[in-house]
């Protein structure tokens, strides 16, 4: 197996209900195109911005978004998290030709996948990339806790806080000297499961622009167009089966 750096975004899945109708419901706001995974037995499709594949599609319920990060080994890695008061949802399973993998919860309850590549793990977090996945903010009943769990397991280090007035602090993360996500506390009455979770954001053109069709395609925004420090657009959504995701883009 190629070199691979623990910790990084690597992979996006969504769990949907009607895995044909979000493909369309993405492809018209984000410009994806969806092929079928070609894996017997198993309705997987497979999603791409341009020639990158950022995420899957896969039948599920409720819908969520989860994301996967890359570890060196599958097995060890979710043996550290168990052990670090988390819990294995699924796997390690192997996946031919991509590696091994497993979905996971942290000890606060929020999921995310790990991998192990067998090689590139490939571009589908690229903050510089339209389509392709951003930021990674968690929705946590614990933010400190949950900052010195994923700093533990993957390396991810706190970079700075922003105060959020009676919804506390908004505690940014990076990795490999970028940020690349942040933790705040789940407030009462939040949009979500109501129970921890993690929030991709999928990088855009223009913020304003994708709202519009988010609508359009029959989905709901709950905030935004917002600029946040940087100079970055943002919006946070809901797609027409129930999942939530955001996005961001340039002023």
């Amino acid at each position: 197996m190629a070199k691979t750096r623990k910790g990084t975004p690597c992979w996006y899945e969504l769990a949907t209900t009607d895995p044909t109708g979000a493909a369309a419901f993405y492809g018209h706001v984000l410009g994806w195109t969806t092929a079928d995974a070609g894996m017997p037995g198993f309705d997987y499709r497979l999603a791409s911005s341009g020639d990158d594949m950022v995420a899957g599609i896969t039948p599920g319920s409720p819908p969520a978004w989860i994301f996967y990060v890359t570890v060196t080994d599958c097995g060890k890695a979710a043996k550290a998290v168990v052990k670090a008061g988390g819990a294995i949802l699924n796997g390690p399973m192997e996946v031919p030709g991509t590696g091994t993998v497993a979905i996971l919860a942290d000890p606060q309850g929020a999921r995310f996948g790990i991998l192990a590549p067998l090689d590139d793990a490939g571009r589908a977090f690229d903050q510089k990339q339209a389509g392709h996945g951003n930021w990674h903010e968690l929705m946590t009943s614990d933010p400190a806790a949950a900052m010195a769990f994923y700093g533990k397991e993957f390396g991810w280090k706190p970079s700075r806080s922003m105060d959020m007035g009676a919804m506390g602090s908004y505690d940014i993360f990076n990795h490999a000297k970028a940020d690349i996500g942040g933790m705040m506390r789940q407030a009462p009455g939040m949009p979500g499961p109501g129970h921890p979770f993690w929030v991709p954001y999928f990088g855009c053109d223009s913020v304003e622009a994708a709202m519009a069709r988010v609508t359009a395609g029959g989905g709901r925004v709950f905030m935004g167009p917002q600029e946040v420090p940087g100079g970055a657009v943002i919006m946070v959504g809901q797609d027409p089966l129930g999942a939530i995701f955001a996005l961001v883009g340039p002023r």
